[in-house]
């Protein structure tokens, strides 16, 4: 949707990425989008150097965050939320579902829920 603003369509996911997320490094983003980790390091780059969004280095990987103190900050960030609603409804689940932060415990059950029960 905004690709033309921003001038491709890795520049959008990055952004979006880090709004939904809140922050991420070059592989974690690449693998969301199954793209390759040079075009996601490419673009966030291209923002850092804008000062758009901040790295931070933690232990051997770069983590990337949106920079609260951009001029634009609360602008985008309502222009990036716009343009997800205009995202189908898989794709904006993707962006906002959690990943799991912890392991399950040993003794609890799989639960398997299908799309189709009620």
């Amino acid at each position: 949707m905004l690709e033309v603003l921003f001038g491709s369509k890795n520049a959008e996911r990055v952004l979006q990425y880090l709004l939904s997320k809140e922050s991420g490094y070059i592989r974690e983003i690449a693998q969301f989008y199954e793209v390759s980790p040079s075009v996601i390091k490419k673009q966030l780059d291209k923002f850092e150097l804008a000062n758009i969004i901040v790295g931070k280095n933690l232990a051997n990987i770069r983590m990337y965050e949106l920079n609260k103190r951009y001029a634009f900050y609360e602008e985008l960030v309502a222009l990036l939320k716009k343009a997800r609603s205009t995202y189908s409804d898989e794709e904006r689940m993707k962006l906002i579902r959690k990943k799991r932060t912890r392991p399950r415990a040993n003794n609890k059950p799989l639960i398997m829920r299908n799309k189709n029960e009620k």
